[in-house]
């Protein structure tokens, strides 16, 4: 039985974490982020390494990390959610550090987990390409060996982060099959190109490999399994952060309507807007549940992993995007305009939903698992 209750020390994380995010993340500091080309702020991701040791809190201990569970992750990206955070966060916690830590690659993940640990490097995962199908099944980017390595020709779409990484792990087709690669920041013929994204707060890339040196990860032909892995655990990290921005939503629709008074009385006493506000605290309770016990079958290394996640990821995403577009509609008029944040978690909402699979792909895979 999965137990659900928060401990003192989890408790304290989320505080921290919290306190942290609104002094670093206020809308202000979103809104210039976004702004910009790189799309965070170095120094508070050193900071985030430094003083909370974040990027590394789910990283085993002798791979220079906390040896945190996927728990504590997830209370670290519900709270990154709530805040719109932007930074390398999921690109190299939920995606890169657990692709090294699912290939078993002990060279690789005792060079390069020690560094994502301390804040010195960001790293993505590139592994969809221009269909935008996140299974990587029409990948068409090529491995070939050369010498003692090997290098990759082809491209990648809609890497997350893909503009700024410092480390770039590619899934390719290699002679026995899908494998995982690992390309440097500074290596010869990568070419990174920005995206125009609807989602401002969190960049992605397109990336285009000719003849550029890697390194394999792991064993030759094993890239499907680690994919697989990596993209359920993704989908956790996502399940927490859109919980907290689901949270957020809620929050913000509910002091407005206490605040909001039409008619001489708050626009919250309207049965109309009571019902928005208990729907939206419906699913945002059930949304947790279902993120944190995706996390816990994460943190237990449970063969029921693949699936937990899909349900958390389709379940969260959904009641993340309806839980904001709610958000909008109680604040009326003023949630349309750009001033007001509510379009910002909009945007996030209907990104998260999209990326590491919609929540009609993962509903199929659900189906498929119990044999519907």
């Amino acid at each position: 039985m999965v137990d659900f209750a928060v401990s003192d020390e989890q408790e304290e994380l989320r505080r921290s974490v919290r306190r942290f995010l609104a002094d670093k993340s206020p809308s202000s500091e979103v809104r210039r982020l976004m702004a910009t080309d790189e799309g965070y702020d170095p120094a508070v991701w050193t900071q985030m390494a430094e003083q909370l040791g974040l990027p590394g809190l789910a990283i085993p201990e002798e791979l220079g990390g906390s040896g945190y569970t996927y728990v504590e992750l997830a209370v670290v990206f519900e709270e990154a959610g709530a805040a719109l955070l932007c930074s390398p966060l999921f690109a190299t916690v939920g995606l890169a550090a657990n692709a090294l830590l699912s290939s078993d690659d002990d060279a690789a993940m005792k060079e390069y987990l020690p560094q994502i640990a301390a804040g010195e490097l960001t790293a993505t995962l590139a592994f969809t390409e221009d269909s935008g199908d996140w299974s990587a099944a029409d990948t068409s980017t090529t491995a070939t060996p050369a010498g003692d390595g090997w290098t990759l020709d082809g491209h990648k779409s809609f890497v997350v982060d893909g503009a700024t990484a410092g480390l770039i792990l590619v899934i390719a087709n290699a002679p026995d099959g899908l494998s995982l690669f690992a390309v440097d920041r500074d290596a010869a013929g990568v070419e990174r190109a920005a995206l125009p994204t609807m989602d401002q707060t969190r960049k992605q890339a397109r990336l285009t490999f000719a003849g550029t040196p890697a390194r394999l990860i792991g064993t030759a032909g094993a890239g499907a399994g680690i994919l697989a892995r990596t993209s359920s655990l993704g989908c956790a990290a996502l399940a927490a952060e859109a919980t907290g921005g689901a949270q957020r939503c809620m929050d913000m629709a509910v002091d407005y309507a206490k605040a909001r008074i039409q008619f001489g009385r708050p626009i919250g006493s309207f049965q109309a807007i009571k019902h928005k506000c208990s729907d939206m605290l419906v699913e945002v309770e059930s949304a947790r549940s279902a993120a944190y016990f995706a996390a816990s079958e994460a943190a237990d290394n449970s063969p029921d992993l693949a699936t937990a996640a899909s349900l958390a990821k389709a379940y969260c995403t959904d009641a993340f995007f309806h839980t904001a577009a709610e958000n909008i509609q109680v604040h009326g008029g003023i949630g349309f305009t750009w001033e007001h944040d509510a379009h910002l978690y909009f945007k996030r909402a209907k990104s998260s939903q999209l990326m590491l699979g919609d929540p009609a792909s993962h509903r199929e895979f659900i189906a498929q698992q119990i044999g519907i």
